[in-house]
């Protein structure tokens, strides 16, 4: 019997697999709908600058290392994907060990501003998911087993340096890569993880809006510490007052009390979230969760395998936890690894690879079928000739 053949939204046919894969029409509309993404938030930074004497530059940095990073990994996932996503693994690593206390131009006061401390575990959980992604391309064999330990020690790295937060992010993106190996519906894991990203956004707004009972508002305001809350609900007025376009970037130090008074201050609200509402307005909390809507856009529709995916997908779902808890996004190798990490697992096939959908998602020499992975769009699948068919009677004949 036939299987059958599902069609994706432009006609072409899916295969047998749970989720429509990559097509290269389908990846020519998510890099357009990226650009158009990137270019709205650069534009709309300027907008929210104009006028006033504030300072779009970070701004605007950001999204220049996310578009080359995401290039870079396109380009290099295309060549080399395992060995890039090693290496990327061990930078990321190396940075975080080299800088105990944060990224370079992080403040020595990390008791008084803890989220200083979110850039090196971000690069520590950018570094465990880059070792996943890579085990998960190697396919079957023994680097697959070394760089899942990687991973793991990265996860202690993480302990090690203090960074509670880091250790549990680098953890579960190690726990999620292990269950995506047995996963075939990249589509519901995505979701799932768009899921946890927005429980974390309504937390944080949820404890700056003192709209949680008041057990819980105590226990989190003892994780979260005092000050970032109270930075957290100065953001929250300014952007009440300013609800459109914002104060503009760069502007919240001179207008927040809470970083005024703190000692040694970065100036910062310590979240993504509140930081664009307040300098930005809900444009461009909109964009943010649009940017952030669209990388998984690109994982789902990525050629690479389910396993790659959804490992991709967990990683920058975990930064996205620790960028809504610190300033983790205001750090150029943070959004540039983030984007290479995008880059990399939505990247097309290996050139000269054997398997449809690249190394990491050949069928035959071992690997498990992945029905998340392309198939190829010239060819007529879930049709095969009956036993004793005259094709394949035919076929048998010659030669």
């Amino acid at each position: 019997m036939a299987e059958s053949v599902r069609r994706g939204p432009d006609g072409r046919t899916s295969g047998t697999g749970r989720d429509f894969a990559e097509t290269p029409g389908n990846h020519s509309a998510s890099d357009a709908a990226g650009a158009l993404i990137l270019a709205a938030c650069a534009v709309w930074s300027l907008i929210s600058a104009a006028g006033r004497e504030t300072r779009p530059e970070g701004v605007l940095l950001a999204l220049l290392a996310v578009a080359a990073g995401f290039a870079c990994g396109r380009i290099c996932g295309t060549l080399l994907p395992v060995a890039t996503a090693a290496g990327a693994a061990l930078v990321a690593l190396l940075l975080a060990l080299a800088w105990r206390h944060g990224m370079p131009g992080a403040t020595a006061a990390a008791d008084l501003a803890p989220g200083q401390t979110a850039a090196a575990a971000a690069l520590l959980v950018l570094a465990a998911g880059a070792a996943c992604c890579a085990a998960a391309a190697a396919g079957r064999g023994p680097w697959r087993t070394v760089l899942r330990l990687l991973a793991l020690g990265t996860a202690g790295a993480s302990l090690a340096l203090g960074s509670v937060a880091g250790f549990a992010a680098a953890l579960g993106v190690l726990v999620c890569s292990l269950a995506a190996t047995r996963t075939r519906r990249r589509l519901l894991g995505l979701a799932g993880l768009a899921l946890v990203a927005g429980l974390i956004v309504g937390t944080s707004w949820a404890v700056a809006e003192e709209a949680l009972p008041e057990g819980l508002t105590v226990s989190l305001e003892g994780q979260l510490t005092r000050n970032r809350v109270d930075l957290w609900q100065d953001a929250a007025r300014l952007a009440e007052r300013h609800p459109v376009l914002g104060i503009g970037p760069g502007r919240f130090d001179e207008l927040s009390p809470t970083a005024q008074q703190s000692l040694g201050s970065d100036g910062k609200p310590h979240s993504a979230l509140w930081q664009q509402a307040a300098e930005q307005g809900v444009v461009g909390v909109v964009l943010l969760g649009a940017a952030f809507g669209w990388l998984l856009y690109a994982l789902w529709r990525s050629p690479r395998s389910t396993a790659v995916v959804l490992t991709a997908g967990a990683t920058l779902t975990a930064l996205a936890a620790l960028a809504s808890v610190g300033n983790a996004l205001s750090f150029t190798p943070v959004t540039a690894g983030a984007g290479l990490l995008a880059g990399l697992a939505s990247a097309r096939r290996p050139i000269g690879a054997g398997g449809p959908g690249g190394a990491d998602a050949s069928y035959g020499a071992g690997a498990p079928w992945d029905p998340g992975a392309p198939r190829d769009p010239g060819a007529r699948e879930g049709v095969r000739p009956r036993p004793g068919s005259p094709r394949t009677a035919d076929a048998g004949g010659r030669g």
